[in-house]
């Protein structure tokens, strides 16, 4: 929930941020393709290459995980901070990271309770995004730049219409929203942790010759 709904977030918002900003239209465009296609790369790359580390160095699979988690921080800052063309950055970041997230959760699920209850456990696994996107985007991002954008105008003497949108802009505008993120990304890059600590030993076996075997015994 927390991994999903930090950078699901960061994606809903991520025209929104390019306008507060200050990036042109074309910059936004620029960002939703990277996005797009390093999310994909994501997808490939983490079950790619967590199988080969798996199977070769016995490297566990929530490790990589962690990595994942952990690297997907440093998209949050470079949004939190508005660091000059940092979302360009942002965008492979978070994009790539996103990517890489549902494919080695999926396979850690399989690997650690078997296949048994998999489409119920998947099915819990995947309503964390929504939750976690409604939490993180809703409830935190969207109530800190409204709370900005107010402050903004009654800087300016204004006061908010009914029905009216609200605009912000500059480098406060998410500032303190994708720091929480960041908080939070972090968290959940522990308890990924903790899974490592407590699976090391299994993933240290030949998990997929035990699977075989269980197989052939029932």
């Amino acid at each position: 929930m927390c991994g999903f709904g930090g950078s699901l977030a960061a994606i809903d918002n991520l025209s929104q941020i390019g306008s507060s900003y200050g990036y042109t239209t074309v910059s936004i465009r620029t960002f939703m393709s990277l996005l797009s296609t390093w999310n994909y790369l994501g997808q490939v790359a983490s079950g790619c290459v967590s199988d080969i580390v798996l199977q070769m160095y016995k490297f566990p699979r929530p490790h990589m995980l962690t990595l994942t988690l952990l690297v997907s921080c440093a998209g949050h800052l470079l949004m939190a901070l508005n660091v000059p063309n940092g979302l360009y950055a942002a965008s492979i970041i978070i994009g790539f990271c996103l990517g890489a997230q549902a494919p080695l959760l999926f396979a850690i699920i399989s690997e650690l309770f078997g296949l048994k209850y998999y489409s119920t456990l998947f099915n819990y696994a995947a309503a964390t995004s929504p939750l976690g996107l409604y939490l993180l985007n809703v409830k935190l991002t969207g109530h800190f730049y409204d709370k900005e954008a107010e402050k903004q105008m009654a800087a300016l003497g204004l006061k908010r219409e009914a029905g009216r949108e609200l605009n912000c802009s500059g480098g406060e505008c998410y500032k303190l929203s994708f720091i929480v993120i960041t908080v939070v990304s972090l968290f959940s890059a522990l308890a990924s942790l903790i899974l490592v600590v407590r699976t090391w030993s299994f993933y240290k076996t030949d998990i997929y010759n035990r699977f075989q075997e269980q197989a052939e015994t029932e």
